[in-house]
């Protein structure tokens, strides 16, 4: 069942909700005109139910709400196409990907004598959207290296990284060496280009035409698979990753495309080293080109980025060239990956210039511990991928946040307006397969068993410590219908959120005048909209000198599937920070719904315990409102505690006849056995009139 608007008290309330929304207007909201303009790839645009057109040929969703519904979905999983995921014996084809996220049965290594998967994975809830983000750089040289009849096929360096040559013992199976094997470097800083002259030629051209003819392979996947009929079951969104690792810090960047109007060739890192180099030709070649081409970008694992995701490099350029930086980063920038398999980027605590208290919701799933010294103000560092250099506030989606004012304050443009989703990062082929209970790995082979996964591991690689690993999130998408148009559209005006998993979904509206009484309201979404903004908008301009932000928080738990129910909602919060003149970054975490109860987790069963809720609603006034100061809010959702699934499998492995004895993980106290699965919101802003 997919919910679709805010609860008033409980579920029989909120399945009523329904039936007054099929008549009500929705407020033109900014950036949903612009899907007119676009050109098609066939025949003739039809009209929307809304008169707006849709920007390819394709049949009017039956199913469509103009309060906006809640669509579930994935923007960020590898396949067999990508260079890690194929050395981890992953053999899913971006058909094999659409088909997972649709519902349908794939197989998973390891591989039997002939090659083939043996391991079979479905989800239990089939997703509505997926992007298959594929790694850019080096999708050539596998194609190359592993194709039968390609001219490179039988080379030294393919042969090597096949694994058909002898190499020494490694921590990480080799994975690493392997796929130096087919790279020039794997951190290109000044080289103009990092490709194996051997294996590409000299000026890498026969690396850039084979990934090419890759990316030719995922559209068609992606083209073959979106449901362009009025049943609008399941939308498939064309994308890849921009696979930035400059000295094992991770600056990596996904590109999601509006429609199957993309550029020839994907922009990859190893072509293109510098960000802004990605953005500029994004920009020529896409949004500016005239095709009906249109895309964004989303940063995705800040927490291992050394300071670097977030960094405002350039600062001895001339000011208006600042600005003009600024402003291509927040026109094509829209969203931010807040959660995924290698760990959580909210927050984290003990920053020296961040004041506000302890928020101890803060390192979910943290992969960095307290020994990592702080970077300076403005210090960037290299080597997270190994445990190495320093942690920074702009490695983190809270902090970056109040960084964009610091921005706005110096140059007059705030870059950092983002959106918020989840995603999983799985290289299995496997978008959206987030269940705790059911949890395999996400790495292959590499951790296609409980007892590679539940090991206790000591690896310089922090990727190949599976146990710290988690299953991943969810992006959740605020949209009219599930039409690439209609999703992107959201995407652009950054109406999403995210979630550890769990399919809770929250509404989030500010205002300046919204009723105390809106939660008991049947029309509480359509006020919502009227009254205000959804998450993802900018405050409308204060109406009068007395007014304070009006907040309107609604969430919904997951149910579930009978044979695993959803857990029940502990408490909303409001999260707010900002900048004062001091530069010191603020935050406070605010209780509006909900709070600390009596639940816990029976560990020995994994069974939930205690009471909570099935909904939390409240109309929030922010009391300590400076009209003279930037803000910045969003809502964080918290479930009961709940099993983690490393506590789970270690049970399993407990009354396992088979186990070879007791696994390190499962008694390493620093693993946690609970956790608080949660959603985030896109923020809500407001300017200050006086605000550069």
């Amino acid at each position: 069942m997919r919910w679709t608007k805010a609860s008033r008290s409980g579920l029989v309330a909120f399945l009523a909700l329904g039936a007054f929304a099929a008549g009500a207007c929705l407020p033109e909201q900014p950036g949903e005109a612009a899907s007119g303009a676009a050109n098609t790839t066939s025949g003739e645009r039809r009209l929307a139910p809304s008169g707006r057109r849709y920007s390819e040929d394709r049949a009017p969703c039956t199913d469509r709400e103009p309060l906006r519904q809640a669509f579930w979905g994935e923007l960020h999983v590898h396949s067999t196409l990508s260079m890690d995921a194929w050395l981890w014996d992953v053999r899913s084809t971006p058909d094999d990907v659409f088909r997972f996220a649709k519902g349908e049965e794939i197989l998973l290594p390891p591989l039997d004598a002939n090659g083939v998967p043996t391991r079979p994975a479905k989800l239990e809830r089939p997703i509505d959207f997926a992007s298959l983000t594929d790694h850019a750089s080096f999708q050539g040289e596998v194609a190359l290296c592993t194709r039968l009849g390609s001219p490179q096929y039988d080379t030294h360096a393919c042969r090597f990284f096949r694994g058909e040559v002898p190499m020494e013992s490694s921590p990480d199976g080799g994975v690493a060496s392997r796929m130096a094997g087919i790279s020039a470097a794997l951190q290109p800083t000044d080289a103009p280009t990092a490709r194996r002259q051997d294996l590409c030629g000299e000026d890498g051209s026969g690396c850039i035409a084979a990934m090419q003819s890759v990316w030719q392979e995922q559209q068609a996947a992606a083209e073959r698979h979106y449901d362009r009929s009025e049943r609008c079951r399941f939308t498939s969104l064309h994308g890849y990753e921009y696979t930035a690792t400059p000295d094992l810090a991770k600056v990596h960047h996904n590109v999601i495309f509006r429609n199957a109007i993309v550029p020839e060739k994907p922009i990859a890192w190893i072509d293109e080293p510098d960000v802004y180099g990605l953005w500029a030709k994004l920009r020529e070649q896409c949004s500016d080109a005239g095709t009906g081409c249109d895309v964004v970008t989303l940063p995705h694992n800040s927490n291992l980025s050394n300071g670097n995701m977030f960094a405002t490099g350039g600062r001895d350029l001339p000011l208006d060239v600042q600005r003009d930086r600024a402003r291509l980063r927040a026109d094509l920038e829209r969203l931010v990956e807040i959660s995924q398999i290698k760990g959580d980027s909210e927050c984290r605590n003990g920053f020296g210039n961040v004041l506000g208290g302890r928020d101890e919701f803060c390192e979910f799933e943290e992969w960095r511990g307290p020994e990592i010294p702080e970077c300076g103000p403005d210090e960037v560092s290299r080597g997270a991928l190994l445990g190495r250099g320093c942690v920074s506030r702009r490695d983190y989606v809270r902090y970056a946040l109040v960084e964009g004012f610091r921005e706005q304050a110096r140059i007059g443009v705030n870059p950092f307006k983002l959106g918020v989703v989840a995603a999983t990062d799985a290289h299995n082929g496997n978008p959206g397969d987030v269940e705790e209970y059911s949890y395999q790995g996400w790495a292959g082979a590499a951790d296609g068993s409980r007892a590679q996964r539940i090991a206790k591991r000591e690896s310089s690689m922090q990727v190949t410590d599976y146990l710290i690993a988690n299953p991943g999130g969810l992006a959740g998408v605020w949209a009219e219908e599930n039409s690439r148009d209609a999703l992107f559209d959201a995407m652009k005006r950054r109406e999403t959120f995210g979630t550890s998993g769990p399919r809770i979904t929250a509404r989030f509206f500010g205002g300046w005048d919204y009723p105390a009484d809106l939660c008991g309201d049947p029309e509480l979404v359509a006020k919502g909209y009227a009254g205000g903004v959804p998450m993802g908008g900018d405050l409308p301009a204060r109406p009068r000198d007395d007014a304070a932000p009006i907040f309107v928080v609604s969430a919904m738990r997951d149910v579930g599937i009978p044979e695993h129910p959803g857990g029940l909602l502990q408490r909303a919060q409001v999260v707010k920070g900002w900048m004062d003149e001091e530069d010191d970054f603020h935050q406070r975490v605010i209780d509006v719904a909900g709070g600390a109860n009596d639940a816990y987790v029976d560990e020995a069963t994994c069974q939930p315990r205690g009471t909570g809720h099935n909904d939390l609603c409240t109309v929030w006034t922010d009391p300590d409102f400076d009209p003279e100061q930037n803000a910045v809010y969003y809502v964080r959702v918290l479930e009961n505690p709940s099993c983690r699934w490393s506590a789970r499998q270690c049970l399993e492995e407990a009354v396992d006849p088979e186990a070879k004895g007791r696994s390190g993980g499962c008694d390493d106290p620093a693993t946690p056995t609970t956790i608080q699965e949660r959603l985030w919101t896109s923020p809500i802003w407001y300017d200050a009139p006086s605000a550069g």
